[in-house]
């Protein structure tokens, strides 16, 4: 069996392919010779990126763990020996990752949230990979207590909350009517500028959080809201150009490691202990 790809998505020679990313292809398993096992059909080439500024999905040299988006596409290759994630070590900006994916030059990108305007430019594959909590930070000397939707409209009314550019809990605030503003890169840079007092809430992911709430530029400074606000679940997204076939076998290693636990066993691994609602 083998996998056939339009031009598009052929791997480029060295030297013409896009910059720190390989086209997707197909290649002989012998070519493999790192592969452990013989994989039961031909190797197949995804290109994807990583995020920057969230060590919680991608953490780059010199973290502790790697990242559970990270470890997901390792999870992935074990199960399907024969496909392979180029591109990983390309850490670019969210709105960056997104705008490759519409535009087609990655295939697939591990761990985004679904919405519609998202929905409009890629897919999503039907396998949920890990729950995420909106927790809301505050200085720690602050004493506004968030119970709800309603303090976080009060409090954004005398600064707007901040939330990382490209972020898809931007949408959450403003159908809650909530003040925000997506002046920070990322979730570590709005914490900054809470302590600065540019702000005085942050709205953010809980594993996002926590790694770096643990660092030492924010420990014992900043707390977090008891409250969860919102659930929602991160997804595999894919190209609207990424052929049945590679979508298909994709699908088929996220569905064995549901089905074996795998998926599960890696988000408890990153999953925060904070207080509040389970």
């Amino acid at each position: 069996m083998s996998c056939h790809l339009p031009r598009r998505h052929a791997l480029a020679l060295a030297g013409l392919c896009l910059p720190g990313l390989l086209r997707a292809r197909t290649v002989a398993p012998s070519s493999l010779a790192a592969s452990p096992v013989a994989p039961a059909e031909p190797a197949l080439w995804l290109r994807t990126a990583a995020q920057a500024g969230a060590p919680a999905k991608y953490a780059e040299a010199g973290q502790r763990r790697p990242g559970l988006c990270a470890e997901l596409l390792q999870a992935v290759e074990r199960s399907d020996p024969g496909l392979r994630f180029s591109g990983q070590e390309q850490f670019l900006p969210l709105r960056r990752v997104e705008r490759m994916l519409g535009q087609q030059e990655i295939d697939v990108f591990f761990c985004l949230i679904r919405s519609a305007e998202r929905q409009r430019q890629w897919d999503y594959l039907p396998v949920p990979l890990y729950r995420v909590r909106h927790r809301v930070v505050l200085r720690l000397e602050d004493r506004h207590e968030i119970l709800g939707w309603p303090e976080l409209r009060a409090l954004s009314r005398r600064k707007p909350v901040l939330v990382a550019q490209g972020s898809v809990l931007a949408q959450t605030l403003a159908q809650a009517q909530v003040s925000y503003s997506q002046a920070p890169r990322g979730d570590a840079e709005a914490l900054r500028m809470l302590l600065l007092g540019r702000a005085d809430a942050v709205y953010a992911q809980d594993m996002a959080l926590a790694p770096l709430l643990e660092q030492p530029e924010f420990a014992g400074r900043l707390r977090l809201a008891e409250v969860v606000l919102q659930e929602d679940e991160q997804w595999v997204a894919v190209a609207r150009g990424l052929p049945p076939a590679p979508r298909q076998r994709l699908l088929r290693a996220l569905q064995t490691l549901e089905r074996e636990g795998g998926l599960r066993a890696l988000a408890e691994r990153y999953r925060p202990r904070f207080a509040g609602k389970p």
